[in-house]
């Protein structure tokens, strides 16, 4: 019997001393090797949209150096990232960064053939929806926080015309450039209204999608029509910087100021930018990449809101910005409201998509919101499902057929 503990307290220390090298092993394994990231981007950087992701590539190659080797690809459509996804695997990525939401789908069907690999996808909520795939992620900023200050601040513009008896407020009309009509969009462009009519509530507003995300032509001739008509400010839900570019090009000649999305606009339209907003993805792109390097669960190693295997993140983790704010133009209080509100989101004490409002889903008339109500964005996914087009103060518009300025 006593022969008998004794092997058995022999073999238990042989095999914690097995597992202690194993890990010891493992870790020197992962301190070693280097760690391959790829990267799937729908246009290059020359749109402010793929630009803004370049940052956090940049970021991740400063931070570790020769820990990782990237891999970009750019100007990678949607229903054709299939052959892309394909690549990256073939170089033997370790991770991989897809950032287009109709890339959802097929990167998670990829994520289940490859479960050595993370797969990590930019607004797309489809993380916990059909069954969970330990190896995929989703994650977004709370953007509509952002757009929500910037249109206060839109407002605040607008309102100066209204005091300066050069506007009454019947005559506010807002125009926006939206892609698609997909609930990212229209959430984002009802965040910036709201905003707006915060500070001048008988704004109204005109939508026209370009059913594009990255023609600088479509949306600069969009935001064309959107002046013609009588449009203010102009902002935008699309990647490019036509919208911006067609504000400057027309405002030695009519009154109007843009709003922009991403990037700051200050230098291709120096005087007529009021501010930007944009989601800064650095700390998820660069905290994802940390962890396969230290062999770690990615949302153990994310700061944000984690829902199963999806991450959002606001003003309080760093992952929305307000940028671009053009102090010429702009009020002079305005980096006191950007704070104010800010401060505000980050407590939990501002909503944005709160009013005397009802909504219309567009894909289901029978379905209606009544805001009075409220609604909570981003309450189980990152990426927004606030689909509801507001009643008789936005208006949906086709776009011209012609093109030319």
């Amino acid at each position: 019997m006593q022969r008998k503990h004794i092997l058995t307290g022999i073999t238990t220390a042989v095999m914690i001393i097995l597992a202690v090298s194993l890990h010891l092993l493992y870790q020197r394994y992962n301190a070693d090797r280097t760690v391959k990231v790829g990267f799937i981007y729908i246009s290059d950087e020359s749109t402010p949209y793929t630009a803004n992701f370049l940052k956090a590539q940049e970021s991740i190659r400063k931070k570790f150096g020769d820990k990782v080797r990237l891999i970009p690809l750019s100007n990678i459509a949607e229903g054709r990232h299939d052959a892309a996804l394909n690549e990256l695997v073939n170089y033997g990525c370790d991770i991989i960064f897809t950032t287009s939401y109709g890339y959802g789908e097929t990167t998670k069907e990829f994520a289940r053939q490859y479960p050595n690999i993370q797969f990590c996808q930019a607004t797309c909520g489809n993380a916990n929806e059909g069954g969970v795939v330990k190896n995929y992620h989703t994650f977004m900023g709370a953007i509509h926080e952002g757009r929500y200050i910037t249109g206060v601040l839109a407002g605040m513009k607008l309102k100066e015309f209204i005091d300066n008896g050069k506007l009454t407020p019947e005559m506010v009309k807002i125009g926006y450039v939206a892609a698609y009509p997909y609930a990212e969009v229209i959430s984002g462009y009802t965040a910036f209204f709201l905003g707006v009519r915060e500070i001048v509530p008988q704004a109204t507003m005109v939508v026209k999608y370009a059913n594009t995300w990255s023609s600088y032509v479509i949306e600069k001739r969009i935001a064309k029509e959107l002046i013609d008509e009588g449009c203010i400010i102009i902002s935008q839900h699309s990647d490019t910087e036509g919208p911006a570019v067609a504000c400057e090009t027309v405002s030695n000649r009519k009154t109007v100021y843009h709003v922009g999305y991403n990037n700051s606009m200050l230098d291709i339209a120096p005087t007529t930018s009021l501010v930007s907003s944009r989601i800064n993805w650095e700390p998820y792109m660069v905290a994802a990449v940390e962890a396969v390097i230290k062999g770690k669960n990615i949302e153990d190693n994310v700061k944000a809101r984690i829902i199963g295997n999806d991450a959002c993140g606001s003003f309080a983790e760093n992952w929305v910005e307000i940028i671009g704010l053009n102090d010429v133009i702009t009020n002079k209080n305005s980096r006191n409201i950007i704070r104010k509100y800010t401060e505000a989101f980050k407590k939990g004490n501002q909503e944005v998509f709160r009013g005397n409002y009802r909504g219309v889903n567009p894909e289901d008339p029978s379905d209606v919101i009544d805001l009075r109500h409220g609604y909570q964005e981003c309450k189980n996914s990152s990426a927004p499902s606030f689909n509801y087009v507001l009643d008789d103060v936005i208006k949906i518009e086709r776009s011209s057929e012609k093109f030319g300025f």
